[in-house]
């Protein structure tokens, strides 16, 4: 997906009980490495959004144990269909990629 734009969603959610009581970064996850794993993982070429957001999913899931649960939203902004759209989307979360995997066993 060369020559486009796009843009990420991404919602964490995770226990913070401890960092709102203590104002303490390393006992959340830091938003910063968030921000670059994603930006890593958009330099990848992939041809359709599902294996952006499924790799993206799958690498916070794997590299911050702190997070119960990842949503991610890829946009591809301006697509060329044929007509003027302003984006297209696809969603993906760890319920959709890990517990598919474990309903199909």
């Amino acid at each position: 997906m060369v020559g486009t734009h796009f843009s990420v969603d991404c919602t964490l959610h995770m226990d913070c009980r401890a960092t709102i009581q203590y104002d303490d970064l390393s006992k959340t996850v830091n938003y910063q490495d968030v921000y670059s794993l994603i930006a890593q993982e958009m330099k990848q070429p992939s041809s359709i959004l599902e294996h952006i957001a499924y790799r993206i999913v799958k690498q916070i899931h794997h590299q911050f144990p702190k997070v119960a649960r990842v949503e991610i939203m890829v946009h591809k902004l301006n697509p060329q269909i044929g007509e003027k759209v302003g984006k297209v989307s696809v969603g993906l979360s760890t319920k959709d990629i890990f517990q598919r995997t474990i309903e199909s066993e």
